[in-house]
């Protein structure tokens, strides 16, 4: 997934969040406003069209900010895309929370869709054709938005939903596995269609779902690798109640070494600096090392701890 900061502008912060909009949109906007020319009595109209995309777009990925906020997790920064739009969030390592920060995207497009109907409705008393053709143009954009985001696809919503409900039976790994695998297969059917269709503006957008895909399916084999790591199960997070792997895994910040956290009490042995927190490595969540769960283990819950 790109940052989204090379050749972004900053349009403004709400709610802590930092949204960009790269540079490639304008090309977009160029070419969608110019195509539906003739289609209202004035060109304002085809403008008023794609901001209204673009509203559409910003609002989704707001659903997915704030949803991830609201289960604790991070998120701060969006940026939109000529592809779409991405909401860069953090949720807690954990299936419920992973799904409602994906699932409250596509919800926002469903409470949409009765709001532009009575937008609609209203417009068809207007003295011109223009606003209830307007609307219709929205309403279609809003449902397509939708529909498309909710194709069972890796990394679109709809894979992002079906990885999230495979976590609770399979585990984090093997469903972004699965999710993955199956995302590749949906991406090729996609890849075929555009090529049916002639289209290289879907096949634009399938190529850049099949980076992001691979990137997927590159995480889901680290995370098995990781997961067979041997552990340390005297201790267990206070999260997400995962013992920590044996090595050194964690990174001072100071230093720049790795090492064990729990073998040296979370002093860094190489420059003796001395942590707060010690960060888990399944979960992401930073807990004082007195917090992690002990197995008959005295742990000095005063000693600082580290966290990478």
């Amino acid at each position: 997934m790109p940052t989204g900061r090379s050749g972004s502008i900053r349009l403004f912060r709400i709610f802590g969040i930092d949204v960009f909009l790269h540079w490639s949109w304008f090309l977009l906007a160029y070419y969608e406003i110019n195509a539906r020319k003739g289609a209202y009595s004035s060109i304002g109209w085809n403008i008023a069209e794609y901001l209204a995309l673009f509203l559409i777009v910003t609002i989704h990925e707001f659903g997915h900010a704030l949803a991830c906020r609201q289960v604790g997790g991070e998120a701060d920064r969006i940026v939109l895309w000529p592809f779409g739009g991405v909401a860069y969030v953090n949720p807690p390592q954990r299936p419920g929370a992973t799904l409602w920060s994906i699932a409250a995207g596509p919800l926002v497009n469903v409470v949409l869709v009765p709001i532009i109907l009575l937008v609609r409705q209203m417009s068809l008393v207007s003295v011109g054709p223009d606003l209830p053709k307007f609307a219709d143009a929205v309403l279609v954009i809003d449902v397509g938005l939708l529909v498309f985001n909710i194709l069972p696809i890796y990394p679109l919503d709809g894979g992002q939903i079906l990885r999230s409900l495979l976590w609770f039976v399979m585990g984090r790994a093997r469903s972004l596995l699965v999710a993955s695998i199956l995302g590749l297969v949906g991406i090729a059917a996609f890849i075929g269609y555009a090529i049916l269709k002639g289209n290289a503006w879907l096949g634009a957008i399938a190529f850049f779902l099949l980076l992001n895909c691979w990137s997927g399916l590159q995480h889901a084999r680290a995370l098995l690798r990781f997961a067979k790591l041997p552990r340390r199960f005297e201790y267990s997070c206070p999260s997400c109640q995962a013992s920590p792997p044996i090595g050194e895994y964690w990174k001072c910040g100071k230093c720049g070494n790795a090492f064990d956290s729990f073998q040296t009490g979370a002093v860094c042995p190489h420059c003796a600096t001395r942590y707060e927190g010690t960060r888990c490595l399944d979960c992401g969540a930073t807990n004082p090392m007195g917090a992690w769960s002990t197995h008959g283990v005295t742990v000095n819950s005063s000693l600082p701890t580290a966290h990478v």
